[in-house]
Order: C-alpha cells, then structure tokens, then sequence
C-alpha cells in the first residue's frame, strides 16, 4: 500500500539521481572528452560550459553535433563508466538526511533516472537505497515522461498527487507532460536561473528543503 504523507501532502515524490541526489556533474565534465572523441562529437571546451548549462538537452546534442540515434550508444558508455568509477561518487551533503527525514515522515519515493539501477543503489550505498520505495531506471534519455506514467500506473497514484524533484529542463518536462507537480533544485546540472525562467512550481536550494514535501500540497 502506498505510504501517505502526514497534513494531506504528496503522497509520493520522485526523485531525479544525478545532479539532484548524486553530485556527478563534475565527474561528467571529466569524462565527457574521452566520450566524445570516441563517439566522434565535438568536445566542449572550459568557456563553454556555463553557457551550455542554460541551454535544454536537444540544444546542447545540437551545439556537440550528437545525432539522435548515437545516444543509446553513448548512454550505455556512459553507464559502464560511471559502474567503474562509483566509488568515486557521492551524493550532495545533507541528501542522505534529507531522505531519511521523508521516509520517517511517512513519505514514499521512487528514483527516476536515466542512470541503471545498479549505479544509483552503488553511490547511494545500502542504507540510503534501503529508504527508496521504488526505482524506475534506465530511462531514455527523452523517454522520462513514459517511464514516470508506468511507475504510476503501477503504483496507482494519480499524478495530482506525485511531486517530481530534479536539476535538469528535461526533468520538468516529463512532470509537466504526465501532471505532476515539479520542484528544481538550483545544485546540479542545469544553470539555477534557467530552471527558474521555465517557470517550476518551486526552486530549491539546499537539500534540506525538500522536507518541504510532507507540508500540505499547495494550491
């Protein structure tokens, strides 16, 4: 049975992994050269970074020259490097806290990522994994809104009550697109003030805030 939040708040959040739970983005910039020379994309160089940061991820492949139909490949290099490297990975201070505040609360959660389950159990190690309710993983990297609308569906919960949390466009735009709520955090991938200009129902900026999700459902 679905766990519900006490005061009539959400009745499940999901949650984004890398950039909103995990801090990967730096070890991204790390091996996203080596990834380019070998799927044949332009690399990015240091001045170009911020920028890219405001920009949404079919602008970005745009600008790098990624056609589409190299991105399965890519997403699959990429998960058998950072399978290699998760030691090496760890989540923002105060995640693991914040976790285990929702789950006391009575709150459920699930992981929605593009990563594979297996490295997102890995870097949040087992205790933390142990609090997460549900993991819908190995999404594409455009295929977010449908592996969100199955997770729902098998859960039974309407998308009126859900409340997305993620760092990037495209994380809003799965919310959007199924109904659910959407709350950005301002730490990860994409720049704090685009997140803020594509309008999400709240901008966060300490992990300790999203405890804020037991409070009532606002509007």
């Amino acid at each position: 049975m679905t766990r519900v939040a006490p005061g009539g708040g959400y009745r499940l959040v999901v949650l984004d992994f890398d950039g909103t739970l995990a801090d990967t983005f730096p070890w991204f910039c790390g091996v996203l050269g080596t990834v380019a020379d070998r799927y044949r994309f332009r690399r990015i160089a240091a001045h170009e970074v911020d920028e890219l940061r405001t920009l949404p991820a079919r602008a970005i492949m745009a600008r790098l020259g990624v056609p589409r139909w190299k991105l399965p490949l890519i997403t699959r290099h990429m998960h058998r490097l950072a399978a290699r490297d998760a030691a090496e990975l760890h989540l923002f201070p105060g995640i693991a806290e914040a976790l285990a505040g929702l789950s006391e609360a009575g709150v459920a959660t699930a992981v929605l990522s593009s990563n594979t389950e297996a490295n997102v159990r890995r870097v949040l190690g087992p205790t933390v994994a142990g609090r997460i309710d549900r993991y819908a993983c190995g999404a594409s990297v455009f295929g977010k809104a449908r592996r969100l609308r199955g997770l729902l569906r098998r859960m039974g919960i309407e998308p009126a009550g859900v409340l997305c949390i993620g760092d990037e466009l495209r994380d809003l735009d799965a919310a959007r697109a199924v109904g659910c709520a959407f709350w950005a955090v301002a730490w990860g991938y994409t720049d704090p003030a685009a997140l803020a200009a594509a309008g999400p129902d709240r901008l966060l900026s300490e992990p300790a805030q999203l405890l804020e999700a037991v409070l009532p459902a606002r509007g």
